[in-house]
């Protein structure tokens, strides 16, 4: 149902949901020590003050600690979902109960819902946009051109977004400039290697309960993501395939100690299918036909495409829910598939999405990126721009202080050795 208070416009399941998920937040925070300094000389310095700021992004107990963060800043901001099973309903409740921001989103809304608060996130007008996969952006360049004029830019953080921003760019549509939040050292060596891998098995065995040592799991896909999944996998005793189609990454994946195979030879032989790849129907109907009788697929790439679903449906003779977050679909050949989240990122439908330790570093990246725009305004060119080195190295270095580690440091001798062309062996 949608919830109602007094004191602003929102969407949420329940607000009675709030203090639950207001200890939540509090416990997330416990491991997210770079934010909480980046929020609190952001609520002295207010950058974002008179700035009206968007974000489309999964809604959890980290993500409210970036909202957190910017409205600390002055920003006046605006939380929609980026999945539809990815909104925790009691962070949401406690966001606009307890922090006064506007949210709209709800578990399980349907498309036409999503679609509807992207429309009502676009309302804002707003001058920031923090996207997850490069929806509000896109709708904006496609039906709002009016509104760009608003925009002082965009950030970005997930390898779909970014795909997406590439190509609008080609397009000559991408008109102001959008920060590169994904590739950030800090965000894609960590986020996407330790958080996609241990949460995405996190939502795995949530959905089903299964036993993973000896299984044969499939990893579509070896990009940072597919890296991380893959070497947890093998960390629970599963036997991985990897299967790709950029040649040095397989290579790599042979030389982690995986087998490659092809997508055609890896479907005979997998008991569970994970995708993490960005791309479309990675699996498809010829893939689905050969698969053993009751073998499990579940995707951790943004969007629920890379699973050819529609053929599933087309093909099964009866569609039933034996798990929450887990449906068979018996085919009209005898046998079965399993289908998790709905296809959906499998790690926030079925479980809490990353731990806070990573989130920290990634939402880090996402507050400095919006600063960086707010002191760059009208400065940068329409297009993508990188995280600055500096910041990155900032971060990490914030989070080794945080965690209690200390490094080395060049002495002069050696800084000038580095720097010279004269000296050698």
């Amino acid at each position: 149902m949608t919830a109602t208070s007094p004191r602003l416009k929102h969407e949420v399941k329940d607000l009675g949901l709030a203090a639950l998920g207001r200890q939540r937040i509090e416990w997330a925070g416990r491991e997210m020590p770079v934010l909480r300094q980046i929020r609190d000389r952001f609520a002295i310095e207010k950058p974002f003050a008179g700035l009206r700021l968007v974000a489309c992004a999964h809604i959890t107990t980290e993500t409210a600690h970036l909202a957190i963060a910017l409205k600390a800043g002055g920003a006046d901001a605006l939380l929609i979902a980026s999945n539809p099973l990815s909104t925790q309903d009691d962070v949401a409740a406690s966001l606009v109960l307890d922090h006064e921001i506007p949210v709209f989103a709800q578990k399980g809304e349907d498309n036409e819902t999503y679609n509807r608060h992207v429309q009502i996130a676009l309302d804002h007008r707003p001058n920031i946009i923090v996207d997850d996969g490069s929806d509000v952006v896109a709708t904006l360049i496609q039906q709002r051109q009016h509104q760009i004029a608003d925009l002082i830019g965009s950030t970005e953080e997930t390898t779909t977004g970014i795909v997406r921003l590439r190509a609008m760019f080609r397009e000559g549509v991408l008109t102001f400039p959008a920060v590169n939040v994904n590739d950030a050292d800090t965000k894609h060596f960590f986020d996407n290697r330790y958080g996609t891998g241990q949460s995405t098995l996190d939502g795995i065995i949530r959905a089903t309960n299964i036993l993973l040592a000896g299984k044969n799991i499939v990893v579509v896909g070896y990009g940072w993501c597919g890296k991380g999944t893959a070497l947890r996998a093998r960390g629970m005793g599963a036997n991985v395939i990897v299967t790709e189609i950029d040649p040095i990454k397989a290579i790599e994946a042979v030389m982690d100690g995986f087998r490659v195979l092809p997508m055609a030879e890896a479907a005979h032989q997998g008991d569970i299918f994970i995708t993490v790849t960005g791309n479309k129907h990675v699996v498809r109907g010829e893939h689905f036909d050969v698969m053993k009788d009751g073998a499990i697929v579940c995707n951790s790439g943004h969007f629920d495409l890379e699973l050819d679903l529609k053929y599933l449906a087309a093909n099964a003779k009866e569609i039933k829910e034996v798990r929450p977050f887990t449906e068979e679909y018996k085919l009209k050949n005898g046998k079965s598939v399993v289908v998790l989240g709905q296809g959906r990122l499998i790690n926030l439908a079925a479980a809490e999405g990353h731990p806070s330790a990573v989130m920290d570093m990634s939402f880090a990246n996402q507050a400095l990126a919006c600063e960086f725009l707010v002191k760059n305004k009208g400065k940068l060119e329409p297009g993508l721009h990188s995280i600055p080195v500096e910041v990155d190295q900032e971060i990490a270095r914030l989070k080794l202080q945080a965690i209690g580690i200390t490094i080395d440091s060049l002495t002069p001798d050696q800084i000038e050795y580095i720097n010279s062309w004269t000296s050698g062996t």
